[in-house]
């Protein structure tokens, strides 16, 4: 897509939340790079999502600004929703990228780590697609929730993120039939893409993942940010799937 074929007026708006860097970075300069106007959502790292808002603006004037939420706070949310529409005027697509990760080993998780995996990863996506969901359908719009392939496969010591994820991929699922015919709701899984940043890990953990990846190698976060412009651009007849973009590690 070249500018001359999207007036400003036209150009369609995503809003990618925790979009400040990793794998929501790369989905907002993947997105740009095709002609859409972004939004990128921030919580803390607003100083890291103003940078990338910079970078972008130069490459094609008002093309992106920075909103700031707690998803956690039930009226952030709506605030974001809200502040989402009034930015360019209109909004195509809604990426639920941000997501808290971390372990909750039984015997030690809090119900405050609950209300906050759950928050990022269920609760949110469902509240933004529900308060944008009049928006997205006067656009036909799409929807894509970053969910895991631990939705399906637990992973050690991870049991709260798990059950988040698998109610992420729930919902991807529901909202893709209660939504259609106007918006399509899709998700993408991802794999080993990048290592936590949250967290140490040592090579040998590292080794073990990558014997488990018949591709043998971490992917790219533009192996994610590619799969969701796919999503939203190329795939008009696709609704309701989870494509895992894992090298082949949920085989």
């Amino acid at each position: 897509m070249t500018e001359h074929q999207h007036p400003e007026s036209r150009e369609k708006v995503a809003l990618i939340t925790g979009a400040a860097q990793r794998l929501g970075a790369a989905t907002a300069r993947e997105l740009h790079s095709r002609g859409w106007r972004v939004l990128v959502h921030c919580r803390q790292s607003r100083e890291k999502a103003e940078e990338l808002a910079g970078e972008l603006n130069v490459k094609r004037h008002n093309s992106c600004k920075v909103l700031q939420a707690d998803l956690g706070n039930d009226i952030d949310v709506q605030a974001l929703a809200t502040g989402a529409l009034a930015a360019f005027g209109r909004v195509d697509a809604l990426v639920n990228n941000a997501s808290g990760f971390y372990p909750t080993p039984v015997g030690s998780a809090t119900p405050v780590q609950w209300d906050d995996l759950f928050s990022s990863n269920a609760r949110a996506p469902f509240f933004l697609a529900q308060a944008l969901a009049p928006e997205l359908k006067r656009q036909h719009g799409a929807i894509v929730n970053l969910i895991d392939i631990h939705a399906e496969r637990p992973l050690r010591e991870h049991t709260l993120y798990c059950m988040a994820k698998a109610a992420n991929a729930m919902l991807t699922l529901s909202l893709a039939k209660e939504l259609a015919p106007e918006i399509r709701v899709n998700g993408v899984a991802p794999g080993a893409i990048l290592w936590p940043g949250n967290q140490a890990m040592n090579i040998p953990a590292q080794e073990k993942i990558l014997q488990g990846i018949p591709l043998q190698r971490l992917g790219e976060p533009a192996d994610i940010a590619r799969t969701i412009a796919f999503l939203l651009e190329d795939a008009p007849y696709i609704t309701g799937q989870i494509i895992a973009v894992d090298g082949g590690r949920s085989l």
